[in-house]
């Protein structure tokens, strides 16, 4: 009886620290990649890598009290994200014209953060409302920090498809725990929906409704 439980603790734990990993290097990559198009030097962008990569990650540590966060008692994390920032370094000249794969490993590190994320949370006993909010935050908590660095308009609050596409992955993966569905399809198929939805949005333009800009005439209205 025993052996069960213990064996879906051993893939759970393998199955996050992957996704983990993953979703570190290509969120560093897109770190780096920013900080090589803003011309920051080479300790810039290393800082820039591991914002983007960790950021998310230790948040959400932090908040269903997983401590220390694993992005800081880990040395794999902070390896992996000081690689993918050298790489972009010395090789920026090649992915610098590669503006589409930056995209793309931006919205593949949204998908595997957002889904490690709630599958962390649920581990951690959290419910499933919570547990889908913190998958969110994970993905797009190194974003908001790295886009800040260079007083940038973290793209979570523009109006393309971002924290709702993590929300949407975050939401499958709950649901598949809440009806039993195995863990590692049900973590791809979190994955895919929020990668498929970040990509179709930046393909066709898909935009959350913009607030009207209020205008001189209106301010004066509203005083009178």
């Amino acid at each position: 009886m025993p052996l069960i439980p213990v064996l879906e603790q051993q893939v759970i734990h393998d199955l996050l620290l992957v996704l983990d990993l993953a979703g570190t290097f290509v969120f560093a990559i897109s770190g780096a990649m920013l900080g090589v198009r803003r011309n920051l030097d080479i300790f810039g962008i290393l800082v820039l890598s591991f914002a983007a990569s960790s950021a998310g990650g230790i948040t959400r540590d932090l908040l269903i009290g997983a401590v220390p966060p694993a992005a800081i008692s880990d040395w794999r994390y902070l390896a992996v994200a000081l690689a993918a920032g050298l790489m972009a370094f010395f090789w920026s000249s090649l992915i610098v014209r590669l503006r589409t794969a930056i995209l793309i490993f931006d919205a593949a590190g949204l998908a595997l953060f957002a889904v490690a994320g709630t599958q962390k949370a649920l581990a951690y006993g959290l419910n499933p409302l919570m547990a889908a909010l913190l998958g969110m935050l994970t993905g797009i908590g190194g974003g908001i920090l790295r886009d800040l660095l260079v007083t940038q308009t973290p793209a979570v609050l523009r109006s393309d498809l971002y924290a709702l596409a993590a929300l949407a992955g975050a939401v499958l993966v709950v649901v598949g725990h809440a009806l039993i569905w195995p863990i590692v399809p049900t973590a791809i198929a979190g994955a895919v929906t929020c990668f498929g939805l970040r990509l179709m949005a930046i393909r066709h333009g898909w935009n959350l409704p913009v607030a009207r800009p209020i205008e001189r005439g209106d301010v004066r209205s509203e005083g009178e």
